[in-house]
């Protein structure tokens, strides 16, 4: 019987599976609706599942080791759709269930006795259909397809055509896994542990928190309601028109929301727990409310101030107002992503959404603004119009990480920020992009576990790149045109890349879908090839291209080829484009008229096209000059150093090259130059520390960034701004972790008087002090440091602690820093960025973490098995290796441990490392050489 079942269980006995199973899906006519189960029948439901789940995934651990094929995928039948989900959830935040009511409205369109549905981790209870204006029919079955996270409905009776209400009453358990509807931890003031239920639904995991059609193109309006204790805050995507007590429980509240616009379940969002908020209105009428941590309500401003900003900004923009009557930004404590763009309610992790004026740092502030804008951004591309299946996710994600720049610009101009999207975004996606096992922007998707996958560096910063070249190729009148017909058009509905590329193709008369089908659906780009001849006043230019590749050009056959834009410009004005012309055919000639001898021409000014460029000697050396005094600008003095760096690595020039023209810099101003010149230079230190002169390259460090440490000193100037703070912290940072003795010293000495209270660390300067001390430091220096993070009150300074303490160089105090990533200290998500953060800081670092995560790697496969952080847990571990049996290695335990979500990863890291191992094959001597006859005394 139900009472002995249920002691056994709660007894901690085993009970055989068939028993339980009998008990959980009786038949459901059986059950009188509204069904409210007792907890401990939850509880149940719950254990049952969770050990159905432990059999399947010990059965796929005897994985016979070799890659899982694409899995089988049909898309949800459309015989029956639905118009409205009502929907009232119940959530037990002590045993962390919820038992759900769902009644949709539903159009059946050919008659059936079936309906499918997507349902995960959830039991239904009672099913049944009511007809307008006939008899309710009960379910007679329920089979679930696990693998396809599907559940179909079986009726005694046929369906007709027409309209009629679907309900469903089921239950579900609140996870830990950070998606679908899932417990967040936090801590009172008072210092109790509590939780938040809060939800995180893209791509396919609405059907965690209730039956639905879990496609974005199955789009329905959506009336929510939540049962919720009467002292917490309780939030979905429309504002609240409702809230009563509950009629069984005085402690419990029934909160009601307004009818969303039709819309994807992706989207729908509810959040139930403690927090405070700031409120404003934007200028056109929108309440604007930025939600926080309890007592936190200061550090939503700068967020609440960008987002009323924000949206008359895009109002502004897309000429369509923003159609909903509230947007609320809250921070979640447990996060995966950055963010995500819920349709008036936008979830954030809270160092993406929180700034305290004192203890955050410039780059927090930048990184804050950037993500407002992201996600509201969204609301219309995306919410309003939304990309018809996950192919087309690249849209969304492209065009949002190229238009919060925009956005960003419009709001801060001091952050130039439009130099640093090339250092973040642009030449990111280049690196991935010349990889063999890359893939085209526009992915063919099917099971949902090949939806996370897509979810990378291609689909945003490529994507945001292409987006930015065909602004630039358009003309941005002609381009907000295009976008403005693309809205109209499409909105509550759906659309596909080439839907897009109609309107700006009509809004600009250009050939807008030719250009772009060779920039979405081949993987890879371009390099362009350029010589030139004086002939009088007019320079020929030879110009060809082919495909680049991380490991030399393409030199088959069959090379693909791309419509590129092109621009050109020369030093009579760098900053104003000469010629433009669209590269459609292997190569050409172009004559640029009134250019004399002594000029310079420069390819692709503003660093806006999506290729390489390789010059002819002659024509790099006479551009070497504009990068000494300053003529090229900055994003084109980065562009032309990152090329080079980039050939390097590919084989097609030699390493040492490249070092002599990072020597150019010397009186370099601009951060973002400085940023790319220190990320180039961190690889390369990376892939000399397998060498016997990693000192040698620690030195070329020091030489290179000491005059603008010195420039700069410690202390901020009156009239400075955000980048000469960036500028401050980048470097003193680079010099301290290359063992610069007087930095190291300067360090130590601020670092003891912040500990001990004399005087606090300025914001900007704690990551680079902390860093510095830890490199060079001892098992004191990390317990401080432990403290510290044991100490800080805000996720933004802890986070800081996280990502540095892997620099300590000891390997017992390595093995301590990569425990403590799984202790209960770090949160979840942040557990990732220690780990890489020991790999990326030495050589036994590397190899240690790499071992943590095979010794650890069922648990940690468990906590992010789905999502994209179990793809940058693997890439932060193994990307740096640089031996060719590593490479073998790490594919050998990845056939062995199945991570379907990062198959991609795993594939990518091995071609890194293989490549990495022939670049040091192929230059570590002459870069010996090099490094060792810079300090030669002079003959």
């Amino acid at each position: 019987s139900t009472p002995t079942v249920l002691m056994l269980l709660l007894l901690g006995r085993r009970v055989p599976l068939s028993f339980v199973h009998r008990l959980t899906t009786c038949c459901p006519s059986s059950l009188p609706r509204p069904v409210l189960l007792s907890s401990a029948l939850i509880k149940l439901r719950a254990l049952t599942r969770v050990t159905h789940r432990t059999v399947f995934v010990s059965a796929a651990g005897q994985n016979t080791g070799t890659m899982p094929e694409r899995r089988p995928f049909v898309r949800l039948p459309t015989d029956v759709y639905p118009v409205n989900y009502g929907l009232c959830l119940k959530p037990d935040l002590i045993d962390f269930t919820f038992e759900g009511k769902l009644e949709a409205l539903v159009e059946v369109t050919q008659a059936t006795n079936q309906i499918v549905m997507n349902c995960a981790d959830i039991d239904i209870i009672t099913a049944s259909f009511v007809p307008q204006g006939g008899e309710e029919i009960n379910a007679t079955g329920f089979n679930y397809q696990n693998e396809d996270e599907k559940v179909t409905l079986s009726f005694p009776s046929t369906l007709q055509k027409g309209s009629g209400a679907l309900k469903i009453d089921f239950v579900g358990e609140l996870n830990d896994k950070m998606k679908g509807f899932y417990r967040s931890k936090y801590t009172t003031s008072g210092g109790e542990v509590r939780y938040a239920a809060v939800t995180q639904f893209e791509a396919t995991d609405a059907r965690r928190a209730f039956p639905c059609w879990d496609e974005p193109a199955i789009k329905a309006t959506f009336d929510i309601a939540l049962i919720v204790p009467k002292d917490r805050v309780a939030l979905s995507n429309m504002n609240v028109i409702d809230r009563k007590p509950y009629p069984d429980d005085e402690n419990l509240v029934e909160v009601k929301f307004a009818t969303t616009p039709t819309m994807s379940t992706y989207l729908v969002a509810f959040v139930i727990g403690e927090y405070d908020y700031v409120e404003s209105q934007s200028s056109d009428g929108i309440t604007v409310r930025v939600y926080t941590p309890v007592g936190k309500a200061e550090q939503g401003k700068f967020a609440l101030e960008v987002a009323t900003k924000t949206l008359p900004f895009y109002n502004d923009y897309f000429s369509v107002p923003y159609p909903l009557p509230k947007i609320d930004l809250i921070a979640i404590a447990d996060f995966a992503a950055g963010a995500m763009e819920n349709w008036g309610l936008v979830t954030y992790r809270e160092t993406a959404l929180l700034i305290d004026p004192k203890n955050s740092c410039s780059s927090s502030r930048q990184w804050v603004a950037l993500v407002v804008g992201h996600e509201l951004a969204h609301q219309w591309f995306g919410n309003l119009v939304t990309m018809e299946w996950w192919t087309h996710l690249w849209l969304n994600e492209g065009f949002a990480s190229w238009i919060e720049y925009l956005c960003v610009d419009h709001c801060f101009p001091e952050y130039d920020i439009w130099t640093q999207f090339v250092s973040a975004d642009y030449t990111r996606a280049l690196d991935l992009d010349a990889l063999d096992s890359s893939h085209p922007i526009e992915v063919n998707v099917g099971h949902p576990s090949e939806v996370d996958e897509i979810f990378d560096a291609i689909s945003y910063s490529k994507g945001a790149s292409v987006i930015r070249m065909l602004h630039n190729y358009i003309g941005d009148e002609d381009f907000r045109k295009g976008m403005n017909a693309y809205l109209l058009k499409f909105q509550h509905k759906n659309a596909s890349t080439e839907d897009l590329w109609d309107c700006l193709e009509q809004a600009s008369g250009l050939p807008i879908a030719a250009v772009m089908g060779s920039w979405t659906k081949q993987m890879g780009f371009p390099i362009i090839v350029v010589d030139q001849e004086q002939q009088g006043d007019d320079r020929i230019l030879k110009i060809s291209q082919k495909k680049f590749c991380a490991s030399g050009p393409h030199n088959g056959e069959d090379c693909p080829s791309w419509m590129v834009p092109i621009s050109i410009c020369t030093s009579e004005d760098p900053k104003c484009t000469k010629l433009k012309v669209l590269l459609d055919r292997p190569e050409t000639t172009i004559t640029l008229s009134g250019v004399s001898p002594d000029q310079w021409v420069k390819i692709n000014p503003g660093t806006v096209g999506f290729y390489r460029i390789q010059y002819s000697s002659a024509m790099l050396e006479s551009l070497l000059p504009g990068v000494r005094d300053l003529s090229l600008q900055p994003v084109d003095r980065l562009g032309l150093q990152n090329d080079l760096f980039s050939l390097s690595r590919a084989g097609m020039i030699s390493t040492v090259e490249v070092l002599k023209l990072m020597e150019a810099f010397d009186n370099e101003p601009n951060y973002t130059v400085w940023s790319d010149l220190s990320c180039n230079l961190g690889v390369l230190s990376s892939l000399l520390s397998h060498t016997d002169f990693h000192e040698e390259i620690q030195e070329f460090i020091r030489d290179l960034f000491t005059p603008i440490g010195l420039e700069l000193g410690w202390d901020s100037k009156p009239g400075e701004g955000h980048l000469d703070a960036l500028l401050r912290g980048l470097v003193l940072g680079k010099l301290g972790k290359a063992g610069h003795k007087p930095t190291l010293e300067e360090a130590r000495r601020r670092f003891r008087d912040h500990v001990e209270g004399k005087q606090v660390l300025p914001a900007d300067l704690r990551s680079p002090v902390y860093l510095t001390v830890l490199k060079h430091g001892d098992s004191a220096t990390l317990d401080t440091m432990l403290k510290l993070h044991k100490q800080a009150d805000m996720q933004e300074e802890k986070n800081r602690i996280e990502r540095v303490l892997g620099a300590i160089s000891a390997p017992d105090l390595i093995q301590k820093v990569l425990n403590f990533a799984l202790s209960e200290e770090v949160r979840p998500q942040d557990t990732v960025s220690v780990i890489g953060g020991v790999a990326g800081s030495s050589k036994h670092g590397r190899k240690a973490a790499w071992k943590f995560v095979k010794d650890n790697w069922e648990e940690l496969y468990n906590r992010y098995q789905g999502g994209f952080l179990i793809s940058r847990l693997i890439k932060l571990t193994v990307d740096g290796f640089a031996i060719d049996k590593m490479a073998a290695e790490v594919k050998s335990f990845f056939e062995s441990h199945p991570a379907p979500a990062a198959e991609r990863t795993v594939q990518q890291c091995c071609e890194n490392i293989l490549l990495n191992a022939a670049w040091l094959k192929r230059d570590a001597d002459d870069i010996q050489q090099y490094l060792l006859q810079r300090k030669a005394p002079p003959v």
